[in-house]
C-alpha cells in the first residue's frame, strides 16, 4: 500500500506560521511586548499584517509561547550565536601528537619544538610520543633522557602531565599549556615565525 500524499514543503525543526500546531498560543509581540493568550489563527493573522513570522520559541510550555519576528533573521542570529559557543570551547579540548626517534637530528628537533609551542600557545595539549624500535629497547633510558629534555625545553610554556617512563615499546609525555598569563614565547614569534637571534 502506497503512502498518502504529502506536501514538498517541508516542516521547519522551529514551528512557524502554518506549522505551529497548539489551538491556542502566548504571543509576544516584535517588540517583546506580550499580547497574551489567542488562538493560532488570529496571532498568524497579526504577524501577516506586520509582514513578519509567527515563531514559537517555547514548544513546552502551557500555552507553547510564540513570537512575532523575521525568521530570517532570527535563524541567523541563532547560527551566530552557536558558531561563537563552538569557537570558545576548541582551543581547550584540542590534542596534537608529534611524533619523535631516539636519534634525531638537532635541526628536526628544534623543528619539533616550535610545532609543539605554537600549538601550546594557542591552549591545545600536546602529547609526544618516542617509539622503540629492535635493539633501541635496551636503552630506554636513553629515551626517557630525551623526554625530559623536552620537557625541560618546554617549561617555560607548558607543564608535564606525569612522570615519563616506558610504556611497552613507547615512551609518552603529555605537555599541558601552563595558563595564559605565564606562557612565554622562545622558539617562535606572534606569526609563528621562528625569531632570529
Amino acid at each position: 500500500m502506497r503512502p498518502p500524499y504529502r506536501s514538498f514543503q517541508r516542516q521547519p525543526r522551529v514551528r512557524i506560521n502554518q506549522f505551529v500546531r497548539a489551538p491556542e498560543v502566548f504571543v509576544i509581540d516584535s517588540d517583546g511586548k506580550p499580547l497574551g493568550v489567542m488562538s493560532a489563527g488570529d496571532a498568524q493573522a497579526i504577524a501577516r499584517r506586520k509582514m513578519l513570522d509567527l515563531v514559537e520559541v517555547a514548544p513546552n510550555a502551557k500555552p507553547p509561547v510564540c513570537k512575532i519576528l523575521d525568521y530570517g533573521k532570527f535563524k541567523y542570529e541563532q547560527a551566530k550565536k552557536e558558531k561563537d559557543s563552538k569557537k570558545g570551547s576548541v582551543g581547550t579540548s584540542k590534542l596534537k601528537e608529534l611524533q619523535l626517534h631516539i636519534n634525531i637530528d638537532a635541526h628536526d628537533y628544534q623543528i619539533k619544538l616550535k610545532q609543539a609551542e605554537g600549538f601550546l600557545w594557542k591552549g591545545m595539549k600536546v602529547r609526544f610520543n618516542l617509539m622503540l624500535r629492535g635493539r633501541e629497547n635496551i636503552h630506554k633510558e636513553l629515551a626517557v633522557d630525551l623526554m625530559k629534555r623536552v620537557r625541560d625545553d618546554l617549561s617555560h610554556i607548558a607543564t608535564g602531565d606525569q612522570d615519563i617512563k616506558p610504556v611497552g615499546r613507547s615512551i609518552v609525555l603529555m605537555l599541558l599549556p601552563l595558563p595564559a598569563q605565564k606562557r612565554r614565547r622562545k622558539y617562535t614569534t606572534e606569526e609563528g615565525e621562528t625569531e632570529s637571534d
